[in-house]
C-alpha cells in the first residue's frame, strides 16, 4: 500500500517536472516574474532569451549570450540611450558641427562599443541637472553619464546605482579677473550664481554659512553665463572641472579665458561617474566593467594605436582582457567573465574609443583647451585613485 502511494506520488511529480520543462523551453521569466520578450536572431528566426545563456538562448552577432533586463533591451534596440550634458566644454558639449563631444560623451561611446560592438550606436539624450534622475527613473535613458556626483542620498533615495568614479573633482569658485577677489572669504555681500537641483547648491550654503551672500539659481549653464556677462553674478560656483570647461570657451568679445580666474580653494568632494537604475545588477556590472576596461587598458599599456600588437602576447592577463584564446585544463578558449558581453568587449572599447588616458587627455587634459592635470585621476601606479580590480 505504501509502495503504491509512493509510485503514484513519483508519477505525479514527473508530470509536474515535464510541464515545467516544456514551459521553460518556450518562455523565459525575468527577475520580476514577467515573461521576457521574444527576440529576433540575425537569421530572422524569433527566439526567446535565456538569462543563463544556455540551450535555446539567443546570442549577439559577436557570439555573446544575449542578456536579460536592460542589457537585452539595449541589444534588441541596437543603440544605447545615454543621458548627457550638452553645455559643459570638455565633458558634454555640442560642437560647431552639431556633434556631441567630451569626456562623458566618450564614456557613452565606450559603453556602446562594449555592448553593441559599435561606438557610434548611441543616442545622446540632453538633460538638465533637474531632469537627469527623473529620466533615469522613467527609463528614458539606459545610463546617466552626465557629470553627476555620487552621494548617499542619491544612492539611497533616487533609485540610482552609482558605478566606478570616472573623474574625481571638487567644487570651486570662478570670478572675474578684475573683480578683486583672491579668496572665497573675501566674498562678503556678493551674489553667487549656481545651478539649481545640484550638490553644488548645497555645498555653497555650507561653505558660506558665516559669510553673508545672495545665491542666484538657474537651471542651465548658458543662463548663468548670460547673467555673469550682464554683471548679475560676482562669482560662479560649480565643480572645478566644469568651471575650467566654461572658462576655456569664454567668448573672446568678453575677454576670453583670461577674463576669468578660478580661485584656489576646493571646498567639496565630487566623485563623478555613471549611474544606472536600481534593480538590474547585470546591467550595472556591464557598464561598470566597461568603464574599468579603459583604466585597465592604460595600466597594461594598451591603447587605440597599439592594441593590435598585443594579439601575440604571452601574458595570460592581457590575453584574458582582450578576449584572446588561452590554454586551460579544458582546452583553448577565450576567457569569459560571465557578464553577458562578447569576450572581446574590452578590445572593442579600446580600439574604438581608447584607454582612460586617451579619453582624459583629448577632452580635458594636456591635449585639450582645459589642460587639467590628472592628479587624483591618475592610475594608482602613479599616485592616483583609479584602481581597476583584477580581470580574471
Amino acid at each position: 500500500m505504501k509502495a503504491s502511494k509512493l509510485l503514484a506520488a513519483l508519477a505525479a511529480l514527473s508530470l509536474v517536472l515535464a510541464a515545467c520543462t516544456e514551459a521553460a523551453d518556450t518562455t523565459t521569466t525575468a527577475g520580476d516574474g514577467t515573461e521576457a520578450p521574444a527576440t529576433t536572431a540575425a537569421d530572422g528566426e524569433e527566439t526567446t532569451t535565456s538569462a543563463a545563456g544556455g540551450e535555446g538562448s539567443t546570442t549577439t552577432a559577436a557570439g555573446a549570450p544575449a542578456g536579460d533586463g536592460r542589457l537585452a533591451e539595449v541589444q534588441a534596440r541596437g543603440s544605447l540611450l545615454c543621458g548627457v550634458n550638452n553645455t559643459v566644454p570638455g565633458f558634454g558639449f555640442v560642437d560647431e558641427t552639431g556633434e556631441h563631444v567630451g569626456f562623458d560623451i566618450d564614456f557613452c561611446r565606450a559603453v556602446a562599443a562594449g555592448v553593441l560592438g559599435d561606438a557610434e550606436a548611441v543616442e545622446f539624450v540632453d538633460l538638465t541637472a533637474e531632469q537627469r534622475f527623473t529620466a533615469l527613473q522613467s527609463g528614458e535613458v539606459d545610463v546617466l553619464i552626465r557629470n553627476t556626483t555620487r552621494t548617499s542620498s542619491r544612492d539611497g533615495g533616487l533609485g540610482a546605482t552609482f558605478l566606478t568614479t570616472t573623474f574625481y573633482d571638487g567644487q570651486g569658485m570662478m570670478v572675474g579677473a578684475d573683480g578683486g577677489f583672491t579668496a572665497i572669504d573675501d566674498m562678503t555681500d556678493t551674489t553667487i550664481c549656481v545651478l539649481s537641483g545640484t550638490t553644488t547648491e548645497l555645498n555653497l550654503t555650507a561653505r558660506m554659512a558665516e559669510i553673508p551672500y545672495t545665491p542666484l539659481t538657474f537651471d542651465e549653464n548658458p543662463q548663468i553665463q548670460a547673467a555673469f556677462i550682464e554683471g548679475q553674478c560676482d562669482g560662479w560656483t560649480s565643480d572645478k572641472s566644469q568651471l575650467a570647461g566654461v572658462r576655456s570657451a569664454w567668448p573672446e568679445d568678453q575677454g576670453g579665458p583670461e577674463a576669468l580666474v578660478i580661485l584656489e580653494e576646493t571646498f567639496s568632494k565630487e566623485p563623478l561617474g555613471p549611474a544606472v537604475l536600481d534593480g538590474d545588477s547585470q546591467w550595472a556590472q556591464v557598464v561598470d566593467w566597461i568603464v574599468l576596461a579603459t583604466m585597465q587598458a592604460e595600466e597594461f599599456g594598451i591603447d587605440s594605436t597599439n592594441v593590435d600588437t598585443f594579439t601575440e602576447s604571452t601574458d595570460t592577463n592581457i590575453r584574458n582582457f582582450l578576449g584572446l584564446p588561452v590554454e586551460t585544463d579544458e582546452g583553448t578558449a577565450p576567457f569569459d567573465p560571465g557578464l553577458g558581453l562578447p569576450t572581446d568587449f574590452a578590445a572593442q572599447v579600446v580600439t574604438q574609443v581608447g584607454n582612460y588616458a586617451e579619453i582624459y587627455d583629448r577632452n580635458v587634459g594636456a591635449g585639450s583647451p582645459l589642460g587639467l592635470e590628472r592628479v587624483l585621476n591618475e592610475l594608482w601606479t602613479n599616485g592616483g585613485l583609479h584602481y581597476p580590480p583584477p580581470y580574471r
